[in-house]
């Protein structure tokens, strides 16, 4: 999301890229008019009263960046949230019969199941109406699914991926001087910790009560979310991962996590019992040790906090930050849970997800796209180069074999041919490319995104989903696996996953 200015190479001229240089974008028509990206205004639920909000207010001290959502309110019919939190702890939103092992119809979980990481984080209901809604969810899940064993070994290296990839990556994080990059860590061919300080960082910039740019008054972060980590957004230089330790995730891949827990807790996705997992988990102190947190986030908590309802808590005005990468790091564990049941059960339940927390055409376009790539690579065991060909020529107007025989370092194609920030107009041709080169090595493709800087973290979770896929468990190296903080929980997480949703049909 931190875009630092940074003065890149000399861009490669039309003359030598003509065929490889990303003109703009095509408008995907097809995709932007089509039944799954509608889903994101006809998903946005609400009853026939609009869901009028009840007022609600957030820490005294984030009140200029939160007021009480009805006028007039006053001290005694506004709560502080953390009284909110802690009268609502032990409530539960009621549960609807399920007809048949593992189908979830709309149930607001109690956490993960027993013995999985995380299950004493029971969730509260939050503020603004109940998800308990009367409408059907996306899918649901009435019986495992039979996958070839090799297919379930490309799900399983698929949501390694997110993870090696985003925390590989995750000490030089948005570092868009590469100069500078190779001079405090060296080549990168590890997890390492990152520094305390951060030659390119602008979290300083960033407004704590809310998304984008802004002061430090506001208490979002600090005391609804990112508990204990106000004071190190108004200083200079804070490294946005500080006192993080290596092999650790940052938030959007633990988000990534409880998306993976919870659809393995109920046999299914569904996005109410995730929104209350995901409230849970953002709002629970010490529920992670992440320093930054993206827009997306910050806004849905300032709306969460005046008592905007969960599901509503995305707006609908898209930003200039948006469209970006951070999104896609929660899809694949919910494209990855329609295997079986057909690339638009796949489509659907990634455009309703994304919608959660960003309401972006643009980016549910592109979002189709790598729901599609993700799912045809797993589910139909499709080559992977074969794959992205079909997605860069077809969509982008992009030969990603003449980009990769020209001989460009991957530094110019990222930083020069494309951009190397946030925004998914540059970061997912970006993704494409490095994909398409390191299609035969999970190993090489992730180091080399986190040595080629930039938005690292979030596209190296979207590309090392892809190229996990591409390995399988099996192709990515032990080393990589087990050098992650939690990899024994990852590893649990992913076994609940796998057996909760699928059986291996030639075991």
């Amino acid at each position: 999301e931190p875009l630092h200015g940074a003065s890149y190479a000399v861009p490669v001229t039309a003359a030598q890229m003509r065929a490889t240089t990303r003109p703009a974008p095509r408008s995907f028509t097809s995709y932007a008019t089509s039944p799954a990206v509608h889903t994101l205004t006809q998903h946005r639920l609400s009853d026939p009263q609009q869901q009028q909000q009840r007022p609600h207010a957030t820490v005294a001290a984030a009140s200029a960046a939160a007021q009480p959502a009805a006028a007039g309110a006053t001290a005694a019919t506004v709560p502080p949230l953390r009284r909110q939190l802690a009268r609502l702890a032990g409530l539960r939103t009621p549960a609807r019969t399920t007809p048949a092992r593992g189908v979830v119809m709309g149930a607001s979980p109690s956490g993960p199941a027993a013995g999985m990481p995380g299950a004493a984080m029971a969730p509260p209901p939050p503020p603004g109406q109940p998800l308990a809604q009367p409408v059907v969810p996306v899918q649901a899940c009435v019986s495992r699914v039979a996958l070839p064993s090799r297919a379930i070994d490309r799900l399983r290296g698929c949501l390694w991926g997110i993870y090696i990839g985003d925390s590989l990556s995750m000490p030089v994080h948005w570092y868009y001087d590469t100069a500078r990059l190779h001079a405090d860590f060296g080549d990168i061919t590890d997890y390492q910790a990152p520094k305390a300080r951060h030659p390119g960082s602008i979290m300083a910039l960033s407004n704590t009560g809310g998304h984008g740019r802004g002061g430090q008054a506001g208490r979002i972060i600090g005391d609804v979310i990112n508990h204990g980590k106000h004071e190190f957004w108004g200083k200079p230089a804070v490294h946005y991962h500080q006192g993080m330790l290596a092999g650790e995730n940052t938030l959007n891949a633990l988000c990534a996590r409880v998306v993976t827990r919870d659809v393995a807790a109920h046999g299914g996705y569904d996005w109410r019992s995730f929104l209350s997992a995901y409230v849970t988990f953002m709002t629970t102190p010490g529920s992670h040790n992440d320093t930054y947190a993206e827009s997306f986030h910050r806004d849905f908590f300032a709306n969460w906090a005046k008592g905007v309802p969960p599901e509503q808590c995305s707006k609908g005005t898209e930003g200039h930050n948006t469209a970006q990468i951070g999104g896609f790091v929660m899809l694949p564990p919910v494209i990855l849970s329609q295997c079986g049941r057909g690339v638009e059960a796949a489509r659907d339940a990634c455009i309703r997800h994304l919608s959660l927390t960003h309401e972006s055409r643009k980016l549910a376009s592109y979002a189709n796209l790598y729901s599609d790539m993700l799912y045809r690579i797993v589910n139909d065991q499709a080559d992977l180069r074969d794959t992205l060909r079909g997605v860069a020529s077809g969509h982008l107007r992009l030969d990603l074999d003449q980009l990769a025989a020209a001989g460009y370092t991957d530094q110019r194609v990222v930083h020069s041919t494309f951009g190397s920030a946030c925004y998914i107009d540059d970061s997912f041709p970006s993704m494409l490319y490095l994909a398409f080169k390191y299609a035969d090595s999970f190993e090489k493709g992730v180091l080399a995104n986190t040595n080629v800087g930039g938005e690292n973290c979030h596209r190296g979770s979207a590309l090392g989903a892809l190229l996990g896929a591409a390995a399988g468990e099996s192709g990515i190296p032990d080393r990589l696996k087990d050098g992650l903080h939690d990899s024994a929980g990852i590893r649990s997480e992913i076994d609940a996953y796998v057996t909760a949703l699928f059986e291996v049909s030639d075991a």
